[in-house]
């Protein structure tokens, strides 16, 4: 592992800054870390960039022995709980290193004789270090701080005599010549000099004054300063030790879930045995809990310079008319009104629902079900209804469509960069309903499908089906007749870690515009449910997506930060960067996915800023005030007591006529839960599963029974069941595998004949 060129101390000061390798544990070695001396203290951080909010550790060279290993190792503790086990490059590195470390322990132990004799009530010896950071170490620190001003102060002293001095033997030559009585344009020379100087002399003195004072003010509230500074830090070594342990009985609890599943171990999850391997990458980065860091962030936007402003009047202003132009005539659009259909414009909306009975309090052994389920498929666990929300996954992708509207503003856009700032906007408003969602939806039988007609409210019908049960899959199309269709296909895979419950989507989402024929694609990011066992349950997204133009090859990335308990930003926050096929950046959208979405377009773009984790250096934009592009809508009111659904989630399993027999309103068990009759709900979950199955067997048969007796004997039967309204194919633009809607159902539900629909509940 190359490291950077470290920087020899300069003799101005004791600070010296590189890059070490520290030994952390046996399973990861020895890692790269960042160090910096300065003041006797010796810190180190994961990244430079660090440097400024989080510092793993710090240890006092006033106390602390330093011993040499080898050739390149060598060893620093202060007796100790601390001690560190340090890995130069190469033995030239390390000698930079010993002797920089020697001087800087020379000067802290003067320091700390000299502190002691002063009597301070604080002296670092009356103080017990603190895990990582010592608060006798930052007391030492502020101390030498203070000192280091005192003789700053004295330095300028020293200066302002002189400049006094020479000063004045400057003016006195200067009234010398102005004695010689020089005229015309020497003589006024002369007296612009003579006015210089002296104006110079009185500014060196009033900064010398300065300086002088704020040093005896700081040291006269220094001890209040250390007081208040001291109680803060015991008050966060206390926090540091709570987390530790926390994190401990964390591994503790996995440690034992690991044991209880490999004991209830068979040969039909051998399947599990492989992620119990790859969790201990995770054990080992909970160990070192400390090291958690904030990631940075990729780019910094900055209010562009008002010339842009100028120069771009006309094109901006004619931007802006024309995003106003749009909303203006989407607003004034009437929503209830079928353009092809005018029959039906005076026909009353139908009116939805706005409540469902308020959530039963059951009661439930948490543990008696976890404890078989570490390291295996969600999707494949019996769960009881107790775990879920009266909704299915399918009415769970019709969810997604709760902010059509952005589909219909991007539909009449006449940009397709400002189009696709719609189109990622939408694909972060699907999450915002997960926020306070931690209810499971019921896994769709196989088959099992669910309409959403919202053409005459919203100009938009949807339909799901359920194509495949092993691995799970939903089939997911979408028409609206404001020009725009969306179809996905979605595959659920998740895995039940002890702590933690990771949901990872698997498919492609295509978004299509008639206006421009802009073909739009992207993926879901993964969802983690945290607090499984102990505490309250709650939500968070992260992950990036790429959503891609493959008409004109515009994309944009965006990237959901994942919460980080010792990040400073602001949570839930999804940032990305709206670039054409040539990577010039067009637009900046910034916001959380929980909340809203804002977008800024970028006047002009450069390389500069804070370095990156990896030393790169951050993209700066300029950019222009930022429009506000999607907002969540309100809860209904109530809806912490109604499993804190939407109001389009309300309206979603509501009973309605016409339907499908394998639509999901029409699900028992479903509805049962609904209704709070919660242990009817669990026998009839149990009915229908057993149902499914039952049904699957009898399809292996009649597949085995259909194979020759040569291709019988390749393996054991499989599945050869059929979607209904779908069908599988190749999809052109990203050559994946997907099942596509093939039409039908919308003429069949106008005819009213179901006979081709299987029995499924």
């Amino acid at each position: 592992m190359s490291e950077p060129k470290t920087p020899t101390p300069t003799p101005a000061g004791d600070t010296y800054k590189g890059w070490v390798f520290k030994w952390t544990n046996y399973i990861k070695g020895y890692q790269r870390r960042w160090f910096v001396l300065s003041n006797g203290l010796l810190s180190y951080y994961r990244t430079q960039a660090e440097m400024g909010h989080t510092c793993r550790g710090t240890i006092n060279l006033a106390t602390a022995t330093i011993t040499v290993d080898d050739a390149c190792n060598f060893v620093i503790s202060n007796g100790g709980a601390q001690t560190y086990h340090l890995k130069a490059s190469c033995e030239v590195e390390r000698q930079r290193w010993i002797t920089a470390l020697e001087l800087a322990k020379a000067k802290a132990a003067r320091m700390q004789a000299e502190s002691d004799d002063s009597g301070d009530d604080f002296s670092p010896s009356s103080t017990p270090a603190a895990p990582g950071q010592g608060v006798a170490s930052q007391n030492s620190e502020v101390q030498s701080s203070l000192r280091t001003l005192g003789s700053k102060v004295e330095d300028l002293s020293t200066c302002n005599d002189l400049i006094s001095k020479h000063g004045s033997a400057l003016q006195r030559s200067l009234s010398e010549l102005d004695s010689l009585r020089l005229t015309g344009e020497a003589g006024d020379k002369i007296r612009q000099v003579t006015e210089r100087a002296t104006l110079f002399r009185i500014t060196s003195n009033a900064m010398i004054n300065a300086c002088r004072d704020f040093l005896a003010l700081a040291q006269a509230h220094s001890k209040r300063w250390q007081k208040a500074l001291q109680a803060e830090r015991e008050q966060r070594v206390r926090l540091e030790e709570t987390l530790e342990q926390l994190a401990k009985q964390h591994n503790h609890l996995e440690r034992a879930f690991r044991g209880a599943a490999q004991a209830n171990a068979t040969a039909d999850n051998k399947s599990a045995a492989g992620p119990g391997k790859g969790e201990a990458s995770d054990e080992d980065d909970d160990n070192e809990f400390f090291d958690a860091m904030e990631e940075a962030p990729e780019f910094i936007t900055v209010p562009a310079d008002p010339q842009f402003h100028k120069r771009s009047s006309s094109n901006i202003s004619g931007f802006n008319s024309e995003m106003c132009a749009d909303d203006q005539s989407l607003n004034e659009e009437p929503l209830a009104m079928n353009q092809e259909s005018p029959s039906q414009e005076l026909v009353p909306l139908k009116k939805r629902r706005t409540r469902i009975a308020d959530k039963p309090n059951y009661s439930l052994n948490l543990w008696s079900i976890m404890k078989n389920c570490i390291g295996k498929e969600l999707s494949k666990i019996p769960m009881p209804v107790n775990f879920n929300e009266p909704i299915s996954m399918l009415q769970r992708l019709s969810e997604d469509l709760e902010y059509h509207e952005l589909l219909d503003k991007a539909s009449k856009c006449q940009s397709s960069l400002e189009q696709m700032c719609y189109v990622a906007a939408f694909s972060v408003s699907s999450y915002s309903t997960t926020v306070h969602r931690t209810g499971k939806p019921f896994n769709p039988l196989l088959g099992e499908t669910y309409e959403l007609d919202r053409r005459r409210e919203s100009g938009y019908r949807s339909l799901c089906e359920q194509v495949s049960h092993h691995p799970p899959a939903a089939a997911h199309h979408a028409i609206s007749d404001r020009g725009w269709t969306l179809r996905q296909e979605i595959t659920v895979a998740s895995k039940f870690r002890g702590k933690y419950l990771s949901i990872m989507p698997l498919g492609t989402i295509h978004a299509i515009f008639e206006k421009g024929n802009n073909h739009y694609t992207w993926k879901k990011v993964t969802t983690t449910v945290h607090n499984i066992i102990v505490g309250k349950l709650w939500i968070d997204q992260s992950g990036e997506i790429d959503v891609v133009n493959h008409t004109t090859g515009d994309r944009c990335h965006l990237k959901f930060a994942p919460y980080s308990y010792f990040s400073r930003d602001v949570a839930r926050k999804v940032t990305g960067v709206v670039m054409d096929k040539d990577g010039k950046a067009h637009y900046v959208l910034s916001g959380t996915w929980d909340e809203k979405m804002e977008f800024s377009r970028v006047m002009q773009s450069s390389r500069g800023g804070e370095n990156g984790t990896e030393g790169k250096q951050k993209t700066v934009y300029q950019t222009l005030k930022a429009r506000e592009v999607w907002r969540r809508n309100p809860l209904p009111e109530g809806a912490e007591s109604m499993y804190y659904f939407t109001a389009l989630a309300l309206t979603l399993n509501e009973p309605e006529d016409g339907v499908a027999p394998t639509d999901s309103r029409r699900r028992p068990d479903q509805r049962l839960m609904e209704d709070g009759r919660w242990d009817e709900a669990n026998s009839e979950k149990q009915r229908l599963e057993e149902k499914q199955r039952s049904a699957r067997r009898e399809r292996e048969r009649e597949a085995a029974s259909q194979r020759t007796s040569s291709q019988s004997e390749e393996g054991a039967p499989h599945d050869n069941y059929q979607a209904l309204w779908f069908e599988r194919c190749e999809d052109p633009i990203t050559g994946e595998q997907l099942h596509i809607y093939k039409g039908g159902y919308w003429e069949t539900k106008e005819r009213g004949t179901w006979e081709g629909c299987p029995d499924i509940f």
